[in-house]
C-alpha cells in the first residue's frame, strides 16, 4: 500500500493532511438509498466505514458494487435481460484508477472491514453548457448496505473533492422514473435545471434529466 492514500475513518482528520471526512459526524442522520440514488435514512457507523481514493487493485470490487447496484436500482426501469447479463469483469476493464490527470475522473470508495461497499466518481463536467463546473458521474452503494448513510457520506466527500479542485458548481444526471434518486438529490440541495437527454440501452429509449448544485463550503 506504499504511496497510496491511507484509509481515514469518516469524521476524523487525516494524519497526512488529506481529509476524507465529508463533514459527516458520527451518529448523524443522512439520506441514502440505492444505485446512484440514496434516499432512505441511515446512521453511518464511522468506526467501521472508511473513505479513501480508489487504486487500481480496487477495480473488480468496485465493478461488483456497480453491477449489483444497477441490477437492484434499475429493475423496472431497464430491461431485465440487459440487467441480467451485466458482468463485473467487463465493467472493471473500463476503470482507470491509476491516473493523476485532473482532467480525468477520480473515484473514492467506502470500505468496511476491508470490503468495498460503495463508491463515487467525479470529474470535470462534459456538458458544453455546464460552465466549467464539475460532475458527479456515478454514486453507488452495495444493496446489502443501503439505508446506512454510506451514500450520504460519499456524496458529501465527492462535493468536497470537486470544490477542492476549484469548481464552484456541479451537475449530475438522473434517469427519468428514478424517484428515489430524485428525492435524495433534492434533499442534498440539488435542483433540476431543465436539461434532458435520451440514450438507447438495448433498444430501449431512456430519458435522463440533469440536476445542478452550488458547491458551497
Amino acid at each position: 500500500m506504499s504511496g497510496m492514500v491511507r484509509p481515514i475513518p469518516i469524521g476524523r482528520p487525516s494524519p497526512t493532511g488529506t481529509s476524507f471526512t465529508g463533514g459527516r459526524q458520527a451518529g448523524r442522520r443522512c439520506g441514502e438509498g440505492i444505485g446512484g440514488n440514496f434516499p432512505q435514512s441511515g446512521v453511518l457507523d464511522t468506526q467501521t466505514v472508511l473513505l479513501r481514493s480508489a487504486v487500481p487493485d480496487d477495480a473488480m470490487s468496485v465493478a461488483q458494487v456497480h453491477v449489483r447496484s444497477w441490477q437492484a436500482a434499475y429493475k423496472g426501469l431497464l430491461p431485465d435481460d440487459y440487467l441480467g447479463q451485466l458482468r463485473p469483469e467487463s465493467r472493471a476493464r473500463r476503470y482507470d484508477f491509476g491516473t493523476s490527470d485532473p482532467g480525468k475522473p477520480s473515484t473514492i470508495v467506502a470500505v468496511e472491514r476491508a470490503v468495498i461497499v460503495g463508491f463515487a466518481t467525479m470529474a470535470p463536467a462534459k456538458d458544453a453548457d455546464a460552465g466549467g463546473g464539475g460532475e458527479i458521474c456515478a454514486l453507488y452503494v452495495d444493496p446489502d448496505c443501503w439505508g446506512r448513510g454510506i451514500g450520504c457520506a460519499l456524496i458529501e466527500q465527492a462535493r468536497s473533492g470537486l470544490r477542492s479542485r476549484g469548481f464552484l458548481h456541479a451537475v449530475l444526471w438522473v434517469m427519468t422514473g428514478n424517484l428515489r434518486a430524485e428525492r435524495f438529490y433534492r434533499r442534498d440541495g440539488w435542483e433540476a435545471d431543465g436539461m434532458r437527454r435520451t440514450e438507447s440501452i438495448w433498444d430501449v429509449e431512456v430519458e435522463e434529466f440533469r440536476f445542478r448544485r452550488r458547491l458551497d463550503p
